[in-house]
């Protein structure tokens, strides 16, 4: 008999479908609440546990294709829980839930493939759209590769895949410590860029993979993004806003249309306004952004 190809993705069988689809641990109300909302429209079946022990005999006896963790837990605990279960459900799809996390949890989660990680600022609408991540996804591999890491310094390779880089920019908000204003700018032009290098440079394809490193400094927080396209020119950029002629600001919407690309176009000139130096390499598949925290005075340029 001929072996079927092997695969790291994981399809829900019809039993996970209708019984035990999904595990919670400790039993909180309001997450219960949020879970059941999203899962009972799917027909899945959530059971619940005290802690993790018992959540992890119950994934001995039981395929769950979703295991969410207590707050009452530390995020140190669950990463230990998550390597633990993986042993014995490697596909299992676990997202971490915790009051208690450091930097280094967060990082640990990602190397041992967490599916999703909330700690700051954590609300039933962030646990509920992570969960319908998960149900959106029947067939899931994680796309994130830590190739080194630091809370100071992070280089990761990540499929061009969107659900790869929605998870990333939730895993780097929990790693994040800047100031609210400084990390919703930052965060905002670093998704931007970086679905800008999935999509044009690495054309949403799932084989292949943009490189990021993220720098956490003293006074600066730096993000390169590198996408596998063969690079551009500003003045190639037709298809953006960046590259409208003075007298129509919206003619890349027409060209956007037409190329059958995603709406938007406004990425470049949204992050240059959000960030202090957005600066593009040689080749163009290349860009650093760098954002500086308050108080800090750049040495002025040289001519």
């Amino acid at each position: 008999m001929t072996e079927p190809p092997k695969t790291d993705a994981l399809k829900s069988s019809p039993t996970a479908a209708t019984h035990g689809y999904a595990l919670l641990v400790g039993g909180d109300p309001d997450m219960r609440s949020a879970l059941t909302l999203e899962l009972a429209p799917e027909g899945r079946v959530l059971e619940e546990v005290a802690d993790l022990d018992a959540a992890l005999a119950a994934a001995r006896a039981r395929d769950f294709q979703l295991i969410v963790t207590s707050r009452e837990s530390s995020g140190q605990e669950d990463v230990q829980f998550l390597r633990q279960v993986r042993r014995i459900r490697p596909h299992v799809r676990v997202i971490i839930v915790t009051d208690e996390s450091k930097p280094e949890d967060v990082i640990a989660s990602m190397r041992e493939h967490a599916f999703g990680y909330l700690s700051r600022g954590l609300s039933v609408d962030s646990l509920a759209q992570t969960v319908r991540a998960v149900l959106d996804t029947p067939t899931w591999t994680d796309g994130i590769e830590i190739i080194s890491a630091t809370p100071e310094l992070i280089t990761l390779a990540v499929r061009c895949q969107m659900l790869a880089a929605e998870r990333l920019l939730q895993f780097l908000g929990e790693i994040t410590d800047l100031p609210e204003d400084e990390a919703r700018d930052a965060g905002m032009a670093f998704r931007e860029m970086l679905l800008n290098a999935m999509e044009h440079g690495g054309k949403f394809d799932p084989e292949k993979y943009v490189e990021i490193c993220y720098v956490r400094a003293r006074h600066m927080v730096m993000a390169r993004i590198k996408d596998p396209g063969d690079g551009f020119t500003l003045d190639e950029v037709r298809h953006a806003a960046i590259g409208n002629p003075p007298d129509d600001p919206i003619a890349h919407v027409i060209r956007r249309n037409e190329a059958g690309l995603r709406p938007g176009g406004y990425g470049v000139m949204l992050a240059k306004n959000l960030v202090d130096e957005l600066i593009y390499g040689e080749k163009g598949n290349e860009v650093l952004l760098v954002k500086y925290l308050p108080g800090f005075e750049p040495p002025p340029r040289q001519a």
